[in-house]
């Protein structure tokens, strides 16, 4: 299991992103489970995500906004990033 990040674990940013994937993701009616599965990530790392807990790469950003159907700007954007 990946440990939170140690520098940005709950940070203000972090928390957003992750309600702002998670509001998402319920949107378009996809469990965690389904969403991690779908980009090639465990289920617990994509809750973490969802929680503020890991300061996201890039790559997989980009494979969540897509499978969410939004382009990686737009969920920064309304996350206020």
């Amino acid at each position: 299991m990946a440990k939170p990040s140690p520098s940005y674990s709950g940070s203000k940013q972090l928390i957003a992103l992750g309600k702002t994937i998670r509001a998402i993701r319920q949107e378009n009616g996809l469990s965690q489970e389904a969403l991690a599965d779908e980009i090639g990530i465990d289920r617990s790392y994509m809750g973490g995500i969802e929680r503020g807990e890991h300061n996201v790469a890039v790559m997989n950003l980009t494979k969540i906004a897509k499978t969410l159907k939004i382009k990686t700007s737009e969920l920064l954007a309304a996350a206020g990033l």
